[in-house]
Protein backbone atom coordinates (compact mmCIF):
# COMPACT_ATOMS: atom_id res chain seq x y z
CA UNK A 1 0.00 0.00 0.00
CA UNK A 2 1.45 3.37 -0.98
CA UNK A 3 1.80 6.19 1.54
CA UNK A 4 -1.14 8.25 0.24
CA UNK A 5 -3.54 5.30 0.33
CA UNK A 6 -2.29 4.42 3.83
CA UNK A 7 -2.82 8.00 5.03
CA UNK A 8 -6.34 8.17 3.54
CA UNK A 9 -7.30 4.91 5.20
CA UNK A 10 -5.79 6.00 8.52
CA UNK A 11 -7.55 9.37 8.76
CA UNK A 12 -10.89 7.82 7.80
CA UNK A 13 -10.48 5.19 10.52
CA UNK A 14 -9.51 7.78 13.15
CA UNK A 15 -12.44 10.08 12.33
CA UNK A 16 -14.90 7.17 12.12
CA UNK A 17 -13.77 5.95 15.53
CA UNK A 18 -14.17 9.46 16.97
CA UNK A 19 -17.67 9.76 15.48
CA UNK A 20 -18.65 6.39 16.97
CA UNK A 21 -17.34 7.50 20.36
CA UNK A 22 -19.28 10.79 20.28
CA UNK A 23 -22.43 9.07 19.04
CA UNK A 24 -22.45 6.72 22.05
CA UNK A 25 -23.81 9.63 24.07
CA UNK A 26 -25.50 11.76 21.43
CA UNK A 27 -26.97 15.18 21.92
CA UNK A 28 -30.66 14.90 21.00
CA UNK A 29 -31.26 16.44 17.58
CA UNK A 30 -27.54 16.63 16.76
CA UNK A 31 -25.71 14.16 14.56
CA UNK A 32 -21.95 13.69 14.38
CA UNK A 33 -20.95 13.11 10.77
CA UNK A 34 -17.83 12.13 8.85
CA UNK A 35 -17.25 13.69 5.46
CA UNK A 36 -14.51 12.16 3.33
CA UNK A 37 -13.27 13.48 -0.02
CA UNK A 38 -10.42 11.21 -1.14
CA UNK A 39 -10.11 12.87 -4.53
CA UNK A 40 -9.31 16.29 -3.04
CA UNK A 41 -7.86 15.10 0.28
CA UNK A 42 -10.37 16.63 2.70
CA UNK A 43 -11.56 14.86 5.86
CA UNK A 44 -14.08 16.42 8.25
CA UNK A 45 -15.82 15.44 11.47
CA UNK A 46 -18.74 17.71 12.31
CA UNK A 47 -21.82 18.09 14.46
CA UNK A 48 -24.96 19.07 12.61
CA UNK A 49 -28.57 19.55 13.69
CA UNK A 50 -30.63 21.43 16.22
CA UNK A 51 -30.31 21.67 19.99
CA UNK A 52 -33.42 23.20 21.47
CA UNK A 53 -33.98 26.30 19.30
CA UNK A 54 -30.34 26.68 18.25
CA UNK A 55 -28.80 25.51 14.99
CA UNK A 56 -25.70 23.39 15.56
CA UNK A 57 -23.00 23.34 12.90
CA UNK A 58 -19.67 22.65 14.53
CA UNK A 59 -16.52 21.45 12.79
CA UNK A 60 -14.72 19.29 15.34
CA UNK A 61 -11.90 18.12 13.05
CA UNK A 62 -10.78 19.18 9.60
CA UNK A 63 -7.72 17.51 8.11
CA UNK A 64 -6.29 17.82 4.61
CA UNK A 65 -3.78 15.52 3.01
CA UNK A 66 -1.59 17.89 1.03
CA UNK A 67 1.78 17.07 -0.56
CA UNK A 68 1.93 13.77 1.31
CA UNK A 69 1.38 15.35 4.73
CA UNK A 70 -1.50 15.67 7.16
CA UNK A 71 -2.49 19.31 7.50
CA UNK A 72 -4.47 19.66 10.75
CA UNK A 73 -6.67 22.68 9.94
CA UNK A 74 -9.08 22.34 12.87
CA UNK A 75 -9.05 20.06 15.90
CA UNK A 76 -11.38 20.53 18.85
CA UNK A 77 -11.01 17.00 20.23
CA UNK A 78 -9.94 16.54 23.83
CA UNK A 79 -6.56 14.91 23.18
CA UNK A 80 -6.05 15.96 19.57
CA UNK A 81 -5.84 13.69 16.57
CA UNK A 82 -2.13 14.38 16.26
CA UNK A 83 -1.68 11.93 19.11
CA UNK A 84 -3.59 9.27 17.15
CA UNK A 85 -1.51 9.92 14.03
CA UNK A 86 1.75 9.60 15.94
CA UNK A 87 0.53 6.46 17.69
CA UNK A 88 -0.24 4.98 14.24
CA UNK A 89 3.35 5.58 13.16
CA UNK A 90 3.04 8.82 11.20
CA UNK A 91 6.34 10.71 11.51
CA UNK A 92 6.33 14.25 12.92
CA UNK A 93 7.62 15.60 9.60
CA UNK A 94 4.39 14.41 7.91
CA UNK A 95 2.13 16.43 10.24
CA UNK A 96 1.54 20.17 9.82
CA UNK A 97 -0.31 22.01 12.59
CA UNK A 98 -1.99 24.29 10.05
CA UNK A 99 -4.15 25.93 12.73
CA UNK A 100 -0.90 27.43 14.06
CA UNK A 101 0.33 30.66 12.48
CA UNK A 102 3.13 29.88 10.00
CA UNK A 103 5.62 31.84 12.13
CA UNK A 104 4.81 29.63 15.13
CA UNK A 105 5.19 26.29 13.34
CA UNK A 106 9.00 26.18 13.53
CA UNK A 107 8.61 26.26 17.33
CA UNK A 108 6.71 22.95 17.28
CA UNK A 109 8.04 19.43 16.81
CA UNK A 110 6.12 19.11 13.55
CA UNK A 111 6.49 20.09 9.88
CA UNK A 112 6.22 23.78 9.01
CA UNK A 113 4.56 23.07 5.61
Amino acid sequence: MDKLTKYRTLIKRILSDLAALVNRQPTPGVETLCIFDDERGHYVLLDLGWSEDQRVQNTMVYVRINNGKFWIEEDWTEEGITKDLLKAGVPNEDIVLAFQHPEMRPLTDFAVA
